[in-house]
């Protein structure tokens, strides 16, 4: 499994299919690049697909510190950089959300593109929520809370759909599998600066995509996104929360292929 050291932190990536243009996909807390498999199952024969895996989270290092927001940013510029991919089509959900604003708005020149899968230009709302979920999880484990969290991060739709217990289990899994240090990022997540004003500047190509469920980053908030970039089209899944790519991935990868073969 390849790993690569930028701005002083070993990540992990994954690189799959080898065409001309390339997607660099950014995941969402808790999480991994695994959450964009069926996307990189879809486009990997036409596109070079590139996972990576956050700072503190999935299979990277798990530094004492660097969990803030614009450090995580320098951590993606750095990895676009080092791997010589620009300029790519950048798709980050949520976390990989606010990672890619920041790239939009300071470095544009890495980018052909920007793709925002249910993620918000502004603080946190919840914090105090937020933070008293990420106290248990210091004390007794992701565990703890998994049963309070899975909601949050899944649409109602999915939670209750019994043909999908298997899928809903495995990602509990995933979301189990977390160690106690996951609280790092986590805080970095709930303290996050806002980049509302800054993202007004961005000049790019992009696609705003959130389910109509999502409750941890409410689809007012893509609305406000898409009024503050320019020209950006804005898709609403249905029947998906805030893990769109895992609910409702046919969606999903039809709203992707329609804004890249428009460009």
């Amino acid at each position: 499994m390849p790993t690569i050291n930028v701005n002083g932190v070993n990540l992990h990536y994954e690189i799959n299919g080898n065409g001309k243009e390339t997607i660099v996909f950014s995941h969402g807390l808790l999480w991994s690049g695994k959450m964009f498999r069926e996307q990189v199952k879809y486009f990997q024969d036409r596109y070079t697909c590139v996972t990576y895996d956050h700072r503190g989270q999935g299979q990277s290092e798990v530094p004492a510190s660097g969990y803030d927001m614009d450090t995580v940013y320098q951590d993606a510029v750095a990895l676009i950089e080092k791997l010589n991919l620009a300029p790519c089509h950048f798709l980050g959900l949520s976390m990989g959300g606010f990672v890619g604003m920041r790239i939009a708005a300071r470095r544009p020149e890495l980018l052909k593109s920007l793709m925002l899968l249910e993620t918000s230009a502004d603080t946190e709302p919840n914090k105090s929520k937020y933070n008293l979920l990420n106290f248990m999880v210091k004390l007794f484990g992701v565990k703890s809370v998994s049963k309070k969290v899975m909601p949050i991060m899944f649409g109602k739709t999915f939670m209750e759909d019994p043909q999908r217990a298997d899928l809903r289990n495995e990602w509990k899994s995933y979301l189990e599998a977390n160690a106690k240090t996951i609280t790092r990022a986590v805080q970095g997540v709930i303290d996050r600066q806002g980049v509302f004003d800054e993202i007004a500047a961005i000049n790019l190509p992009t696609l705003i995509v959130v389910g109509d469920e999502d409750i941890a980053t409410v689809p007012e908030k893509s609305q406000r996104i898409h009024h503050q970039i320019k020209n950006s089209k804005l898709v609403i899944i249905k029947n998906a929360g805030h893990s769109s790519c895992v609910e409702e991935p046919t969606q999903v990868n039809k709203a992707i292929e329609e804004f890249l073969s428009s460009l």
